[in-house]
């Protein structure tokens, strides 16, 4: 039977862009709603709205469809999107879960099991073990779960307990498994993924590649379709290795396979079972619609073709978040201007509170063209349409990354960020065009050089004489205060940990110095700007002691 009224078990922009499709179809919608998040856009959106008591519980999100006389649930992406539990429960319910089957979603899901899936498929991974035997830089991942929670990386042995124990924390936090992995870590890689498309009669298709090399914090900020680093040839084998593993778990549903690329070899990195947030750039460049593709899918139906692709599509994602340090921000939108000529996916409107609870998206900018500079182009100008009063955002490093030399080159690695700082001065001369270099071409290439470190924020420093205050750079809970007062602590020394958003964010000593008073304490909830501790240049003097030996009475 054909779905007719379909609940989406999510919220925000996803939410929205699901509710928008099923108009087109004739599919009734019906959203949940979480008690701290009524008269939310995704709500007004929807025919029908339930609230729940958490977007994180599958029984919650069952006895909403029930309620509703949903006869199929969506799970959108985050949440439980990725959790054989919701759709075990929304299938013991008797109703359709748009989506892989729970089996494909617990061997996907599970990293470890995972890569050993795909090596058996003969898909190229990337080592995994023991510490010792892989050497370092490494990588500590959690074995759940995604969207660069749970990832540390490590750069000698000193590091390695205080990552491990901080992994598993916000892994466990995030996903409810708080397990972890040690894995081989790749220097300035691509991100290349597949999009696939898969039904329940064995058929796969690949529907082309993602870039999503430039990221910060393990998060994806610029998206594109097609990659400029895949050529026909790679993109064949990476597309046979993506259906591959998807055959190997039994999938089906839109879902992708995430790969690192490095001098034309690439390794399996992870499957994301679910809609991905980037997936428009590749909506443009196809024609599909895949959230219509895997309604279609759930109902049984066939996947397509696979579909000729044209032109090139850009996608940014425009955050609540401070433009050089990229951490989230909260206010009331007072004013939002989104631009026209471009694909804009919200997930709030003029007025609406972005708040420190959930994901700090404001809308998904995508622009699409014949050719990829006029792409980047379009982008350009929308985001110089674009206005947003309130809340601070991101889009002056939007702005800024778009005109930057190496992304128009489309030279960029996952180091990017680290390398070139947001708002940063561009540099001089493209590391790639030779003739920008020295003239005497027998001259050795120098050594390539670790990426910087970036996994530690600096937070925000008030300087005043010999003092240094250390304040929150975002609202969130204080989960772990590393020193005391009398301290003394060593430049890029991890001092304070904040959590907001089920991520984690160390902040670091600004230089050599002792720790003075210290403000918060564990399970503190802080806004931003909150004066968390004090530094000094030098420990201060101890304070004079009383009793008969300063007085000089005893014998």
């Amino acid at each position: 039977m054909p779905i007719r009224k379909l609940l989406v078990a999510n919220r925000g922009e996803i939410a929205v862009r699901i509710f928008r499709t099923c108009r087109e179809l004739g599919i009734g919608t019906v959203a949940v709603v979480a008690p701290d998040d009524r008269g939310s856009l995704h709500a007004r959106s929807a025919d029908e709205v339930v609230e729940v008591a958490s977007y994180a519980d599958a029984a919650e999100q069952v006895r909403a469809a029930r309620i509703a006389g949903a006869d199929a649930v969506h799970p959108g992406y985050g949440f439980l999107a990725e959790r054989p539990e919701l759709a075990e429960a929304v299938e013991a319910a008797g109703l359709v879960f748009v989506g892989p089957a729970p089996e494909a979603l617990r061997v996907g899901g599970d990293k470890l099991a995972a890569k050993e899936t795909a090596r058996h498929a003969g898909v190229p991974v990337l080592a995994s073990g023991d510490p010792a035997e892989l050497g370092f830089p490494l990588l500590v991942k959690a074995a759940a779960g995604g969207g660069g929670r749970g990832m540390r990386v490590v750069h000698g042995a000193d590091e390695l307990d205080g990552a491990l124990e901080a992994a598993a924390r916000e892994a466990a936090s995030a996903f409810g498994d708080g397990r972890v992995f040690c894995e081989r870590s790749l220097e300035r890689p691509r991100h290349v993924e597949i999009q696939l498309l898969a039904d329940e009669h064995g058929g796969v298709v690949a529907v082309g590649e993602r870039e999503c090399s430039i990221q910060r914090r393990h998060q994806k900020v610029l998206e594109e379709a097609p990659s400029p680093a895949v050529g026909p040839e790679l993109r064949r084998r990476m597309s046979e290795a993506a259906v591959a593993f998807a055959r190997a778990i039994g999938y089906r549903s839109a879902g992708t396979v995430e790969f690192l690329l490095r001098d034309g070899e690439f390794f399996f990195l992870e499957l994301n079972a679910r809609i991905q947030v980037e997936h428009p750039v590749s909506e443009l460049v196809t024609g599909l619609d895949l959230v219509a593709e895997q309604l279609r899918i759930a109902n049984g139906g066939r996947v397509p073709p696979p579909p000729a692709t044209a032109g090139h599509a850009v996608e940014v994602r425009l955050y609540a978040e401070d433009p050089r340090s990229l951490l989230p921000r909260s206010g009331r939108l007072e004013r939002l201007r989104l631009p026209g000529g471009v694909r804009v996916d919200a997930g709030v409107e003029e007025g609406d509170e972005v708040g420190i609870s959930y994901d700090p998206m404001i809308a998904k900018l995508i622009a699409y063209a014949p050719t990829r500079g006029e792409a980047l182009d379009r982008l350009a100008g929308a985001l110089e349409e674009t206005v947003v009063e309130g809340v601070e955002t991101n889009l002056p490093f939007l702005r800024w990354l778009v005109a930057h030399p190496l992304v128009r080159a489309g030279e960029t690695t996952t180091a990017f960020l680290v390398e070139h700082p947001p708002l940063s001065p561009p540099p001089l001369r493209l590391p790639s065009e030779p003739w920008r270099g020295a003239f005497r071409l027998n001259l050795p290439s120098p050594a390539p050089a670790p990426p910087p470190d970036a996994e530690a924020a600096l937070g925000e420093h008030r300087s005043t004489g010999v003092e240094s205050t250390l304040v929150a750079p975002m609202p969130g809970t204080v989960i772990r205060v590393l020193v005391a007062e009398g301290d003394a602590v060593q430049a890029r020394q991890p001092l304070v940990v904040l959590e907001a958003m089920k991520m984690e964010t160390p902040l670091v000593a600004p230089y050599e110095a002792v720790v003075g008073r210290v403000l918060v304490v564990e399970g503190d909830r802080v806004a931003g700007g909150t004066l968390l501790l004090e530094l000094e240049d030098e420990p201060r003097p101890a304070a004079p002691r009383s009793g008969p030996d300063e007085a000089g009475s005893a014998p």
